[in-house]
């Protein structure tokens, strides 16, 4: 019903991932498959619903109206079994901000906040960069599958760790954690008194035969201490538009994170943004669906090529979010030769695992949210590039 085969050109609408590539990674004819996002055109209820609001000629500012507020309770509802309250509901520019709000909200400068490594980068900087400290507390790889090791977390968590920041489902590794799971964390959190900021923006992007649960949803208490993050943007790829929400059961911390935005102005949302967020949670899923469809052929065709035809690369398994981990430490290449390998030798743009902090090294992540054409000639591309350094060794 929709079309992912398509490949666009996106090169003349000034985005990150295309038209920057000279800049960016010294590149220009690199095919990007790095930053996450996607090379699909959005539902076209999607484009729709902008379009009818871009024919009012007056963009000014903008109030969140009862659609917007429904479409997120409803979609929670169906989606993760979840029901919250529309006063739960505050907003954020993004995902990115939103952490960094709960920093500045919830610990003091010399705190300690918790993140999980390999995960995304912008987590440890949110922490140092508002100058407090990075508690590490390293997923262990057991396999092919990542865990939590709160063992650690408990050995290391002194009187000055105040928040942990979770990644749920988990980006780079791909985990969609289990109730189970959650659950140790979550008791875990509630004897050592932690504040939880749940980045859930991949939660909608699981593969068949998996299910997101919501962190705020295990417990009460699980609900009275933390932050669950939530936006269109990763799922339906609109991440241009700044609209995110941050989901506060608990009075105090909402109110806490709501001063935090507005010391820094941040309460105005964008006009355009709001009418996506309606279209997406209310008329949305069928995209979606095929959308997941789609993914996880082209993980299975990463995985195929990539193991079949380079022995010292395993593409680990993919539970959720549209990205893949690639563990290249067979290849017996140190990072900066992993970069020149894929990037200069190849051309295809990846993320480097180590960017991604402890237990990066020697990984890359792979965006798959693409058309089939686009990660097949990436995937010709590294191919040929392992070809000749074989035919040069």
């Amino acid at each position: 019903m929709y079309d992912f085969d398509t490949v666009p050109d996106r090169v003349p609408t000034g985005c990150v991932k295309w038209s920057a590539r000279r800049e960016l990674c010294g590149e220009e004819d690199a095919i990007p498959l790095w930053v996450a996002d996607m090379d699909f055109p959005v539902a076209p209820e999607i484009q729709e619903a902008i379009r009818a609001r871009a024919e009012h000629p007056i963009y000014g500012y903008p109030v969140r109206q009862d659609g917007f507020y429904e479409s997120l309770t409803g979609w929670t509802r169906r989606r993760y079994g979840w029901e919250i309250r529309r006063e739960w509901i505050c907003y954020s520019p993004g995902i990115v901000p939103a952490v960094n709000l709960a920093v500045l909200a919830f610990t003091r400068p010399g705190d300690k906040v918790v993140i999980q490594s390999p995960v995304y980068y912008p987590f440890g900087a949110a922490v140092l960069n508002n100058g407090r400290r990075l508690l590490d507390n390293p997923l262990r790889l057991e396999g092919d599958r990542y865990v939590m090791d709160l063992p650690d977390l408990e050995r290391k968590i002194d009187s000055r760790t105040k928040l942990l920041i979770l990644c749920s489902p988990h980006n780079p590794v791909g985990r969609v954690w289990t109730r189970e799971e959650l659950s140790a964390l979550a008791e875990l959190c509630a004897r050592k008194n932690l504040v939880v900021v749940s980045d859930e923006i991949h939660a909608d992007i699981v593969m068949p035969g998996r299910r997101h649960t919501c962190f705020a949803a295990i417990s009460e208490d699980a609900a009275s201490r933390s932050l669950t993050c939530l936006a269109v943007s990763k799922t339906f790829n609109l991440a241009g538009l700044c609209t995110a929400n941050v989901v506060i059961p608990d009075r105090r911390l909402r109110d806490g994170f709501s001063t935090a935005a507005g010391n820094l102005g941040l309460g105005t949302s964008n006009v355009f943004g709001i009418a996506a967020q309606e279209a997406a949670y209310t008329k949305g899923e069928p995209w979606l669906e095929e959308l997941i469809r789609y993914v996880r052929g082209n993980y299975l065709r990463l995985k195929t090529v990539l193991e079949g035809g380079i022995p010292g690369i395993r593409v680990l398994p993919l539970e959720g979010t549209y990205l893949a981990w690639a563990d290249c430490r067979g290849l017996g290449m140190s990072d900066p030769e992993l970069k020149d390998f894929f990037l200069h030798k190849a051309k295809v743009w990846l993320d480097e695992g180590i960017k991604f902090g402890t237990g990066g090294s020697g990984f890359q992540r792979f965006n798959l949210a693409c058309p089939r054409a686009t990660l097949d000639a990436a995937l010709d591309r590294i191919l040929s590039a392992y070809e000749a350094r074989r035919a040069a060794d």
